[in-house]
């Protein structure tokens, strides 16, 4: 998918001129990060052969409802965030237990909760879209002020590339430990090279970009950090935690997970709390970005979100994928969209496109399960 994601990037240009350039590279990572920050822990969900429909319209009435209380009944910024996270996970609780102890399908949980929780966020503020102003809260949506700048964006470069390194440090350590044979000495030191430049090009590019009337670039954007960080951490739990382990045991065979002892039932309560807080954390993100909550938030996204997975390598059919795929499905996604746009493609056959890709997502995963 790496190889896709570059193809596109290059034809965009051709068309262009102006797809690879740190401006829109700058913008993309903005645009994807709200995706991608969901997408994350969609994946986990769909692994475990579950699936949120829900996803867009929560994130919606999330948003909304932290807008209207900062904005209307004058909240503070931290109280309304919290506000915002506790309708995410009581959410997010009532539709596990409805799919895992009631037995419904999460399929019919969740698209009745699209169409329901569009509802509340258009009952929260009648339908009106509701401002916020704090500068700190409006940091987390990128924007002007919202990166790191040149320094800062070196400096977590640095740090990101040390900890890869330290992480296959403590891997080869691990095996030889383990007494089993490690990995080629010489391939493992080309991995961590690649990594290395990758991470560091990406923080030269985005320090390429410079808003007019300032002499420093941006850096990385504070969105784009925040999806990073969502993904280290979500890729840690899924391959080195026992919850990570449940999960694709149960996405494996969920009866067999069930006669090895494995607490199908909580586990499939925490997935739904877990992508519940990540909607929340999202929806602060979208709202600082929009500078406002609109209950027309998060329309559509949950097809989004679905299709970045699964292009990411996620099957539909569970028990396989990563974390980490996600990133390139949901940067698959909104580079068609960007370059469609670049090239003054309309709308709606934008729409017919992003459609499109999704139903190939689908039918790759289908070849590739046979």
């Amino acid at each position: 998918m790496a190889a896709v994601l570059v193809a596109i990037a290059i034809g965009f240009h051709l068309l262009t001129g102006s797809f690879l350039t740190a401006e829109n590279f700058y913008n993309i990572v903005q645009q994807t990060a709200v995706v991608g920050i969901v997408a994350s822990g969609m994946a986990l969900v769909i692994v475990a052969r579950q699936i949120d429909l829900a996803v867009g319209s929560l994130l919606g009435a999330v948003g909304v409802l932290m807008a209207w209380l900062q904005y209307t009944q004058g909240w503070s910024v931290a109280a309304s965030l919290c506000a915002g996270l506790g309708l995410a996970l009581a959410v997010g609780l009532f539709q596990g237990w409805l799919a895992a102890v009631i037995g419904i399908p999460s399929f019919v949980v969740t698209l009745g909760g699209l169409v329901s929780l569009r509802g509340v966020a258009f009952l929260i503020a009648d339908g009106k879209t509701q401002p916020v102003s704090e500068p700190w809260l409006l940091a987390l949506g990128g924007g002007i002020d919202g990166s790191l700048g040149e320094r800062g964006s070196w400096l977590l470069g640095m740090v990101l590339v040390l900890l890869l390194w330290g992480w296959q440090l403590v891997q080869r350590c691990a095996q030889e430990r383990a007494g089993a044979v490690p990995g080629d000495l010489r391939h493992e030191l080309l991995k961590g090279g690649l990594s290395a430049l990758a991470v560091l090009a990406a923080v030269a590019v985005f320090n390429a970009y410079k808003i007019e009337g300032q002499e420093q670039g941006q850096g990385l954007p504070l969105p784009l950090v925040i999806w990073v960080a969502v993904v280290l951490l979500l890729g840690f739990i899924a391959r080195h935690t026992r919850f990570g382990r449940y999960v694709y045991a149960i996405g494996g065979n969920p009866d067999a997970a069930r006669l090895a002892g494995i607490p199908v039932r909580r586990v499939m309560i925490q997935l739904n709390l877990l992508l519940a807080a990540l909607v929340a954390l999202a929806a602060v993100v979208a709202v600082a970005r929009l500078n406002a909550g609109t209950n027309s938030m998060g329309t559509g996204m949950e097809l989004t979100v679905i299709a970045a997975a699964v292009i990411g390598g996620v099957s539909l059919s569970g028990g396989s994928g990563s974390v980490g795929g996600t990133v390139l499905g949901a940067l698959i996604i909104q580079s068609i969209d960007s370059g469609l746009l670049l090239t003054d493609v309309g709308i709606g056959w934008r729409m017919v496109v992003l459609g499109q890709v999704l139903v190939a997502a689908v039918v790759f995963d289908r070849v590739v399960q046979k």
